[in-house]
């Protein structure tokens, strides 16, 4: 590794779940150092300058080098590691899972979770609500292509555990607080209890309850 690793995060996250996963399996140290995004604190100004100008966690820092995106952090630490498949198009196609969750999977399935969860429906604004519906159509969508796909898969790639399993677990294995039923989903659930079976796995924080 290329110097101290400190994970700039929400522990609430599952973005930032994503990265002390692929550690903890990989048995890398992290250096945590915790923003609470309710409070806007990666919206200040020593947060845009110094660590991410987007405003958004996590961010992995490698030394004096900040790498923002859960998923290309995820990638720098299980590069070369076990976690990425040594085929070509093995890696193309764990990639290609890790791709598919940050544009169908987590904005349908994270964002609900996040709005019930951590905003309340009673908070939402107008325009939130007016997308409640096609988020949830959206969200069990992907958790249907998932399941069918894991009928006949153990893991999403390669055929053994990867990043891809890692990424897709973080938002799936919670689903249910933004309103997902997983039930309907048996080869979701049996895939959830695999990975969670695994050596080396380390459970997300607790949820929050809502504000007052």
């Amino acid at each position: 590794m290329d110097g101290q690793l400190i994970l700039h995060e929400d522990a609430r996250s599952g973005n930032c779940y994503k990265i002390r996963l692929t550690a903890a399996h990989l048995d890398v140290p992290l250096t945590r150092h915790n923003y609470d995004i309710m409070q806007g604190e990666t919206r200040t100004p020593a947060f845009l300058q110094n660590v991410n100008s987007n405003g958004r966690i996590p961010v992995l820092q490698v030394g004096n080098r900040f790498l923002p995106e859960s998923n290309a952090a995820c990638f720098w630490l299980a590069d070369g590691t076990y976690l990425v498949p040594h085929d070509r198009f093995q890696r193309a196609d764990m990639l290609h899972w890790m791709f598919w969750e940050q544009y169908n999977h987590e904005p349908n399935i994270a964002t609900l979770r996040f709005w019930r969860l951590f905003l309340g429906e009673d908070r939402l604004s107008d325009a939130q609500r007016a997308q409640l519906a096609a988020k949830q159509a959206a969200g069990e969508a992907a958790l249907r292509l998932m399941d069918e796909h894991l009928a006949r898969h153990p893991w999403l790639a390669g055929g053994a555990f990867s990043l891809a399993d890692i990424c897709l677990y973080a938002y799936t294995h919670v689903a249910e607080a933004g309103g997902f039923e997983l039930r309907p989903y048996p080869h979701v659930v049996r895939w959830l209890g695999d990975v969670a079976a695994l050596p080396g796995h380390i459970v997300m924080e607790p949820e929050p309850a809502l504000a007052a």
